[in-house]
């Protein structure tokens, strides 16, 4: 039985934190968030108010302000990021200052206060384009952009800073998909579901590119294993986490196959031929972690959020588009 209690998440208000937090809480860890909230402050509805849950709203490069909420804590998971290529691209000079200089404060504090164990979610993106047909945890890696780089340096930092009583557990998940109270809609099968459903229609740029994915109940699942297993089963070790590599055009072909086959397929040509794979075996063989979701529940459960009204202007908020929200709350 893990010895874990009490469970800080930094970007426990964004996709994948929106659907992890309330489940912590329903397994009786007593959860601190700390967060922007730049997409939204009800998005922890579900759990708000609960005794286990203090939700902090503020920048993890704050350094008095983790200095002071970090005591007392048994385990951290690391969600807070600017997340994807393009968001990052932005601002370089932002992107570095949260997503590198203030990882490596935030694992010193992590130390210095006692925290046993440190969950990092970094991303499968670090391999860059490989040739090989199963993409494992030990092939080089090669990131051909600066999110996949100072994701792939924060590794480095994690592991040298390791040491007895200071476990480390390094997550390289695919593309997450599905639906989330913080919905983002800027991801290939919820963008691919999002036209499906309110557009009638679906462009697929390019299409022969791979691209692995895990629905987010399994991705949040994948944090609440971080927390259970035992230290000597995860303990310096790094996870591909995914479900079966498809090539877009495959995607596509899945959502028309959940929404409806009136939906219009349109391919058209792309600059951008990045593809990726991985392979999840180590994290099956190792850990018993088997995704229970497919891309296919992902899509179904956007629909029927849809159907229900849970995503309202869904071509226009700019909630569900992270570029967007970053252009407008101007973040320095």
């Amino acid at each position: 039985m893990s010895k874990i209690k009490n469970v800080f998440v930094t970007g426990g208000a964004g996709y994948v934190g929106a659907v992890l937090v309330p489940k912590l809480i329903e397994k009786g860890y007593r959860v601190k968030v700390i967060d922007l909230y730049i997409y939204g402050e009800d998005v922890l509805a579900p759990a708000k108010g609960h005794p286990n849950l203090k939700e902090i709203k503020g920048d993890i490069r704050d350094q008095a302000l983790l200095e002071k909420e970090i005591p007392g804590t048994d385990a951290l998971i690391h969600l807070a990021c600017i997340s994807n290529d393009p968001s990052f691209e932005l601002d370089p000079r932002l992107g570095k200052s949260i997503n590198y200089d203030a990882f490596i404060r935030l694992v010193d504090i992590a130390k210095k206060n006692k925290v046993k164990r440190f969950i990092y979610a970094s991303t499968s993106s670090v391999y860059g384009v490989k040739e090989e047909k199963e993409v494992t945890e030990d092939l080089s890696l090669q990131p051909l952009t600066d999110y996949s780089k100072y994701k792939a340096l924060c590794e480095e930092v994690l592991l040298k800073k390791r040491e007895k009583g200071f476990v480390t557990l390094i997550l390289r998940p695919a593309t997450v998909c599905g639906y989330s109270p913080r919905l983002r809609l800027d991801l290939t099968v919820n963008i691919l579901t999002n036209h499906a459903v309110n557009k009638g229609e679906i462009t697929v740029f390019g299409g022969q590119q791979l691209r692995p994915n895990i629905h987010i109940e399994d991705a949040s699942d994948l944090y609440v294993g971080g927390l259970e297993w035992p230290d000597e089963a995860i303990d310096g070790k790094i996870f591909n986490a995914g479900y079966e590599n498809h090539r877009v055009i495959e995607i596509a072909e899945m959502v028309r196959g959940v929404v409806g086959r009136e939906v219009k397929i349109t391919t058209t040509p792309t600059n951008d031929n990045r593809s990726y794979h991985i392979s999840s075996e180590k994290i099956q063989h190792e850990l018993g972690f088997v995704p229970k979701h497919t891309i296919e529940d992902a899509v179904r459960d956007l629909v029927a959020a849809f159907r229900d009204g849970k995503i309202p202007d869904p071509m226009t908020d700019i909630r569900y588009y992270n570029i967007k929200t970053m252009q407008a709350v101007h973040l320095k």
